[in-house]
């Protein structure tokens, strides 16, 4: 036990342990953060797919109630008060009901949660007559169509919650209660079973209704276990590995001591002819302390190197993460800069957009000669400044910025497209101003808004006057020109919180937050005198053009629906005032005429 070579074997296993151990439980760190992180993006994906499904059957609801809306035989039904035709009706669309007077006269109501779209059925004369509305119903069918197409594994599951409780997904639990806090990805327990959950809100309002995508933690601790097993088999191998070699190598060693000692023995046997010379320390001393200090420093280059590789792959897994998970540049360029510095080693970084300084990380004063790396073809996208320690960079930290900086160039390109398309999906081409889609959501929005804080919102509803004749006598070109022109009246006119918007053809719609009806007609009466005070100028030359207004308020039209229908009668009304004046819904005397 005492022996020389099972101390070398045990000196180079106990060298080897501490830094074995601690590479296998870093890896095992990162490798469970990974697991996790892998069924995070894998629920995100499937509840990103859930919700497009669900937002399709809401837009096809929306699309079916405004179709039966525009139906003859529905418009005719519901003024001749025919409720045999209106049930008959009914009857062909599932989930759909007519409503006159606010009265339900054919189809039913849903028996639980569900996502409700309106339209109004207006009569030739422009009068609201009545309401189709078509729902979808938030039910167990609902979820198991959304799971079967967000593609989720085995065992994984989506539900639908109301203020934490579950309503639909997972029946035989439907009392217990789910906790899901507000985090992107979180744990909740259901019946003693721990879950990893990402949510997204589907339906707002008072029966606010959530989406949740489950994953059981038991499969990731699963997974993350028999990678823990896997490295501890690696460790044991590599030290096994270790104190095989250290026998290997420590077999010469014994055998020059034994030389040593029989040399030692001549010497004391009286063979005084056998010398071994001994300068300042005997030999096994300085090999020892040779070896000491060996160990040291390779222990030393082990720690260092160990720790460079995990701030290394810490640094590019969470630069990848973010550069994957986010459009935002607020985000990005800060994360860029952060990365490449924790990366490279640098003591700090800029990254310098048009001139300016976009982001910084670290103590950039404090450093070297800086590396500058262009960010895109001759740094279109900006440019990445990195400063060292004195030493400066080597070839492989440069290696390691650039190849940081080209992943960077790829996703800010990303990033402004995104933006890009996320501005023009809510903008009109031709004017500039927002479009339907981007007016129907500030609308929800703001009613939302008004129900909960109370205060008040107005619609201005405008049409163009006699804007075909302006096509048909000038042209489309005239015509296009008009509709830039009233936007740009729009844009000059309303307040900064007002939102114009161009609602389809010749007519325009400006919602105003914080405004009642005497305020917004006030509104679209200086809208109304801006456009007439002035020719257009147009590619026909100067055209005199006016335009009729009709505004509503909410909650005195307690809907969308029925705020739009309330600003369309107040415009259809000012169209046959003569045109060129502004009508209040629910008061004709608020007409004013151009004199």
């Amino acid at each position: 036990m005492g022996s020389f070579k099972f101390r070398l074997v045990t000196y180079f296993v106990l060298l080897a342990l501490l830094p074995v151990l601690a590479a296998s439980w870093a890896f095992g760190e990162v490798a469970a953060r990974g697991e996790t992180s892998r069924v995070d993006s894998r629920l995100n994906a499937a509840l990103r797919v859930a919700v497009a499904d669900y937002s399709d059957d809401v837009a096809e609801a929306a699309d079916v109630a405004d179709t039966l809306a525009r139906t003859p035989d529905v418009q005719r039904a519901l003024a001749a008060g025919d409720r045999a035709a209106l049930a008959r009706i009914a009857q062909t669309v599932s989930h759909s009901a007519l409503y006159a007077g606010g009265e339900l006269v054919a189809g039913r109501l849903p028996s639980g949660p569900a996502a409700e779209r309106s339209a109004a059925v207006v009569a030739k004369n422009g009068v609201t007559i009545g309401r189709v509305t078509v729902w979808v119903p938030l039910d167990e069918d609902l979820v198991a169509r959304l799971g079967a197409s967000a593609g989720l594994e085995e065992g994984e599951r989506l539900l639908l919650t109301s203020r934490g409780r579950v309503i639909a997904g997972l029946s035989e639990l439907r009392e217990v209660e789910l906790g899901v806090p507000g985090e992107p990805a979180h744990y909740v327990e259901l019946a003693g079973s721990r879950f990893r959950a990402v949510e997204a809100e589907i339906l707002s309002g008072e029966e606010k209704i959530t989406i949740v995508a489950l994953a059981p933690k038991s499969e990731i601790d699963g997974a993350v276990s028999d990678l823990h097993r896997r490295l501890l088999m690696f460790a044991f191998g590599a030290l096994g590995f270790v104190a095989t070699l250290a026998y290997l190598f420590g077999r010469p060693i014994v055998r020059s001591l034994e030389e040593l000692s029989d040399a030692a023995r001549a010497v004391a046997q009286g063979k005084f002819e056998r010398r071994v010379r001994v300068r300042g320390h005997d030999e096994l001393a300085v090999l020892s302390r040779a070896f000491n200090d060996m160990g040291g420093e390779l222990q030393a280059r082990l720690d260092e190197l160990a720790e460079e590789r995990a701030r290394v792959r810490e640094a590019i897994s969470r630069f990848g993460t973010a550069l994957t998970a986010t459009h935002d540049l607020s985000v990005l360029l800060p994360v860029v800069v952060e990365s490449a510095v924790e990366a490279t080693g640098a003591v700090g970084g800029v990254l310098v957009q048009d001139g300016r300084e976009a982001a910084r990380a670290g103590a950039p004063d404090t450093g070297g000669t800086p590396l500058e790396i262009p960010l895109g073809e001759a740094g279109g996208g900006g440019t990445l400044v990195l400063y060292p320690v004195n030493g400066g960079f080597s070839e492989e930290s440069c290696d390691l910025a650039r190849s940081l900086a080209a992943q960077a160039t790829i996703a800010l390109e990303n990033a402004r497209l995104h933006r890009r398309v996320e501005r023009q999906a809510v903008t009109d081409g031709l004017t500039d101003l927002a479009n339907r889609r981007q007016l129907d959501e500030a609308l929800a929005n703001e009613i939302g808004r008004v129900e909960r804080f109370g205060g008040s919102l107005a619609l201005i509803y405008a049409d163009l006057d006699d804007f075909k004749a302006i096509n048909d006598r000038h042209g489309h070109q005239a015509g296009d020109d008009v509709l830039c022109a009233f936007a740009d009246v729009l844009r000059r006119t309303v307040r900064e919180i007002d939102l114009p918007a161009r609602h389809g053809g010749e007519e325009f719609a400006v919602l105003a937050p914080e405004t009642d009806l005497e305020g917004a007609f006030r509104l679209a009466e200086r809208i109304r005198e801006e456009l007439a005070s002035s020719p257009v100028e147009t590619v026909a030359g100067p055209l005199a053009v006016t335009a009729s207004f009709g505004v509503s308020s909410f909650p005195a039209s307690p809907s969308e629906a029925e705020l739009f229908a309330a600003a369309d009668s107040a415009l259809y009304q000012a169209k046959r005032a003569g045109k060129n004046c502004v009508v209040a819904a629910g008061g004709a005397a608020a007409v004013r005429h151009v004199q």
